[in-house]
């Protein structure tokens, strides 16, 4: 059978507004809620469609082995497989939305980026089938489910979970005389005092846009406190008036001056900062969770003995939650216009049953798995597990600022925060094009 991959990166700023366009594509939303029936026979026949966000070249053949495992088990049926990078998956899925043509199966965000699917009737409500007191969702982590959540009803599958941490190289920090920064100051006094060393503090690419994003939402989560913040997610209620706002925005300028190599960041593709990173030609990169295990590899530069992380330091005077760490869980959802509902569902039974949530955990993928009991020094790396329990004792997992936000909210966040990168735009008016987006946003 073939699994056609498609892993290229969007060029550009990869812009996470999904419009749910009703007229767009040969057929309108539904305009119920298509349930999931908990007792429908399953027709191992057909082809069952995945979009996937598997698409680099280090976490593919997760799919393509599960695929192929699917079928063999299954000679009637067909796994279509549609591997995006994180930034592609964008676009594409917002293509398909406007065609209305979304796979069985589809990646997807949690926060405001689920809540489209919900609300234009495309995805199926799980909540029989992965609801409280049901045999599959009893194996995932509670909070990990109930991210997906949406009008009291359950529509996503979660498959692992994220936060945001950054990644230094020991070797590095001990030849620049310098430990883990505890205080946000601390890390800009280790940045100078590597410079002195002669590398890059950290490497930061920001050609996509959102990398600068996830920086300014773990310091907004310091610095506003979260009723606020998610009282601003609401663009009804938004007033972005809280000075918290600017003073992120100007630590950000700080890690800039003193950490990066400025702002030609906009420039450099996040990827080649986390190969910088990985072939030790910079001191720290910001990463997520699941990309410990490709930052440190038994051929990299970077010794998987020489890797670290910590937190970003929250300021001391900051007047949110020093506690919250940036993530979310991260999952697929099931197309409210499949014509094989119950298939695409065992699919996704099979892709998160304890032995395929092993694998996604371990080296090379280093993907933390939602399944409850399945993390842990016999599966996954050390660092792996270190990040999980850290994630585990937040207080608040501050979304992603691009997929908590309405789309035109989110877009404003993307394209004023690589100016403010770029040195175009003041923290001042980075705040005020957001709020301006905000009030547009609620008088549609």
């Amino acid at each position: 059978m073939k699994h056609p991959l498609k892993a290229a990166v969007m060029a550009g700023v990869a812009v996470s507004a999904l419009t749910l366009s009703t007229a767009a594509g040969s057929a309108a939303p539904l305009k119920e809620v298509v349930v999931a029936d908990p007792d429908a026979p399953v027709t191992y026949e057909g082809t069952v469609s995945v979009l996937t966000k598997f698409g680099l070249e280090q976490l593919s053949p997760f799919f393509v082995d599960l695929a192929k495992k699917y079928e063999e088990l299954h000679p009637g049926v067909t796994v279509e497989l549609d591997q995006e990078s994180d930034d592609s998956v964008k676009g594409k899925t917002k293509t398909l939305v406007a065609s209305n043509s979304l796979p069985d199966i589809y990646f997807t965000w949690t926060g405001n980026w689920g809540h489209n699917f919900v609300r234009g009737n495309r995805a199926v409500d799980l909540t029989k089938v992965i609801g409280p007191g049901t045999e599959w969702g009893e194996t995932f982590a509670p909070a990990a489910v109930k991210s997906f959540i949406y009008n009291d009803k359950y529509f996503g599958i979660p498959l692992y979970l994220d936060a945001k941490f950054m990644g230094y190289n020991k070797a590095m920090f001990e030849k620049a005389g310098i430990d883990k920064p505890e205080t946000f100051d601390d890390l800009i006094s280790a940045c100078d005092a590597l410079k002195e060393t002669g590398v890059t503090p950290i490497s930061l690419g920001n050609k996509e846009a959102w990398p600068v994003v996830h920086y300014v939402g773990q310091l907004l989560a310091y610095n506003v406190p979260q009723a606020t913040l998610e009282k601003d997610f609401d663009p009804k209620q938004a007033e972005y008036s809280h000075p918290g706002y600017v003073k992120a925005l100007k630590e950000f300028k700080e890690i800039e001056e003193h950490c990066t190599d400025g702002a030609s960041m906009n420039g450099t593709s996040y990827a080649s900062a986390l190969q910088a990173f990985s072939n030790a030609q910079s001191a720290m990169y910001y990463q997520e969770i699941l990309e410990f295990d490709q930052s440190a590899t038994e051929d990299s530069p970077l010794k998987v003995e020489d890797f670290g992380f910590f937190q970003l330091p929250a300021p001391a005077d900051a007047e949110g939650d020093p506690k919250a760490i940036e993530g979310a869980p991260e999952g697929y959802m099931i197309n409210a216009r499949s014509s094989n509902i119950p298939l695409a569902i065992d699919f996704m039974k099979f892709v998160t049953s304890p032995e395929n949530a092993k694998i996604v955990s371990a080296p090379p993928y280093g993907q933390p798995t939602a399944v409850k009991g399945v993390v842990n020094e016999e599966v996954s790396s050390p660092t792996v597990v270190e990040g999980m329990q850290d994630i585990a004792e937040a207080s608040y997992l501050m979304p992603w600022l691009d997929t908590a936000n309405t789309p035109h909210v989110a877009a404003a966040w993307l394209t004023s925060l690589q100016a403010l990168a770029g040195d175009t735009m003041t923290p001042e008016e980075v705040v005020e094009k957001v709020r301006e987006a905000a009030k547009a946003e609620a008088r549609r």
